[in-house]
């Protein structure tokens, strides 16, 4: 008899991808009775999970990834933090001038650091959004080539079905049905660094 296919409960485009700092919203395990009617048989199902976001970061080339667009952040922010000294400046020498210059030159003056003020925010949302546009495609890039190692790792370990789970969300999994940390080897293995994607460009 074929064995019948591992299933996997995650939709990759609806996979959050957050960094490691955020928290996704609350879920529930689904009770073991409920699992095993999705896999169609009437006994007992071999089920694993997988913390796929941490297995993303862990892995050697989501590190490799991260240390690339790390060092973008830093040029970035020494970017900004120049933006915001050549505005402080402007703004004490104002301070300082404001008394002794015209209406006509002072209203210039308010008007260029307003301008400087609105374009050093505007500096900072696009940075912002741009820092994560580009973590969300190397994670992306990183969760469709996994699904592939999972799907292989469940199969090595006989497993029915493999369901993603993160430790922070509200619920109980016994740890030793956590496989997370074998994916990420089985990954590592897959996927050397030598042969990982390139760096994120500027």
């Amino acid at each position: 008899m074929s064995r019948k296919p591992i299933i996997i409960l995650a939709s990759l485009m609806a996979l959050p991808l957050w960094s490691a700092a955020q928290n996704p919203p609350a879920t529930n395990p689904p009770p073991a009775s409920q699992t095993a009617a999705a896999v169609g048989t009437g006994g007992p199902v071999k089920l694993a999970y997988v913390n796929i976001q941490l297995a993303i970061v862990s892995s050697d080339e989501g590190k490799k990834e991260e240390a690339n667009l790390q060092q973008i952040i830093d040029a970035k922010s020494a970017e900004l933090q120049a933006k915001q000294k050549e505005l402080e400046t402007l703004k004490s020498n104002f301070d300082v001038m404001s008394a002794k210059l015209s209406d006509e030159a002072r209203a210039d003056k308010a008007e260029e650091i307003d301008l400087k003020d609105t374009a050093l925010q505007r500096f900072q949302q696009d940075t912002q959004k741009d820092i994560d546009n580009k973590r969300q495609r190397w994670q992306q890039t990183i969760a469709k080539k996994m699904l592939a190692v999972i799907e292989r790792v469940a199969k090595e370990k006989g497993l029915d079905m493999v369901e993603f789970f993160d430790l922070n969300r509200d619920g109980y999994v016994n740890p030793s049905l956590f496989i997370t940390d074998d994916i990420v080897k089985a990954y590592n293995l897959a996927y050397p660094v030598s042969a990982a994607i390139a760096p994120i460009k500027k």
